[in-house]
């Protein structure tokens, strides 16, 4: 059987199974684990429960930080990349596997674990005010969950129709209805409908405490520029919608895409750098102990 969308976007949809694209790939997503794991603060004997762990690049990154007595739960919605988690543990005894998505916790017992760590898998949920329920659930008191979203709303605002990161262009009409393909659809829906403040208010509101963002954005940011258009056009920014050669396809007529195509192929011999705006978050916090929670609770003097 093929693998589903999850485990396909992840496997070679994300870089167009390009080994170049990979690597770049590779850069951003080792500074984005080491931030949820830094914020972490694990202990050697720790159990971690990576949630949305796609192929693991956070609960392999905590396996490496954590002692003999610690252990790994890696949980996603997708049993294609939870076989691909297995596959890479190789029988680790410090790994454990379970299906569900970040919102319906139900496998995971009560105050059974010690770290909640997610990176990129709010962005998909409808309920992410009931995932942060559902972490603050499974934490043992005084447990901790670290987070890393991107904010996809900051660019959508200030660069709606800077696709490919190339700014102002002759092409920029065409990149435009390009990027209208995405916006046409419900599947990027949940990927702008919150921004940083609403992450620390889930937080707050689930019952955390210790709540900590760490912001930073960037506009028009000098960046790497294009070095394989056809293997771009492989691409799919995400799992839920069509590689930008499928949308290009959709958008474009046949003397549209060879001008797009002209352009960008100039652009890659030329070796002209691109740009970047976004916007990222990483969040902290922690489930209070029994007795914070209920002198918070307690009532004032005189009540």
């Amino acid at each position: 059987m093929a693998p589903d969308k999850w485990a396909r976007w992840l496997l070679t949809r994300r870089d167009g199974d390009s080994a170049g694209l990979r690597a770049r790939h590779a850069r951003d997503l080792a500074a984005f684990r080491d931030g949820v794991l830094d914020g972490a603060a694990l202990a050697a004997d720790d159990v971690v429960l990576d949630v949305g762990c796609g192929t693991g690049l956070i609960g392999f990154g905590a396996l490496d930080r954590l002692g003999p007595d610690g252990h790994v739960i890696f949980s996603d919605v997708s049993p294609d990349v939870l076989d691909e988690c297995r596959r890479t543990a190789g029988g680790d005894g410090r790994c454990s596997f379970v299906v569900a998505p970040a919102d319906d916790l139900t496998g995971i017992a009560d105050a059974s674990v010690d770290v909640v760590t997610t990176r990129s898998v709010l962005i998909y949920s409808d309920r992410k005010a009931a995932a942060f329920a559902e972490f603050l659930r499974v934490l043992r008191p005084g447990g901790r969950i670290s987070l890393f979203e991107p904010i996809n709303r900051f660019a959508e605002r200030l660069r709606p129709n800077d696709l490919f990161g190339i700014g102002s262009s002759p092409v920029h009409d065409l990149v435009a209805r390009v990027g209208d393909v995405y916006r046409s659809g419900d599947a990027t829906r949940t990927m702008m409908d919150f921004d940083e403040r609403d992450l620390v208010d889930w937080a707050t509101a689930a019952g955390f405490e210790a709540v900590e963002l760490d912001y930073r954005a960037r506009i028009d940011v000098p960046a790497d520029p294009i070095e394989d258009w056809e293997a771009l056009k492989r691409v799919a920014p995400n799992p839920l919608v069509p590689t930008y050669g499928e949308a290009i396809a959709a958008a474009l007529t046949d003397d549209e895409r060879a001008r797009l195509d002209t352009y960008m192929t100039a652009l890659v011999a030329a070796g002209t750098p691109t740009r970047r705006t976004m916007a990222t978050a990483f969040l902290r916090a922690r489930r209070p102990h029994p007795a914070t929670a209920r002198r918070r609770a307690a009532p004032g003097v005189g009540a």
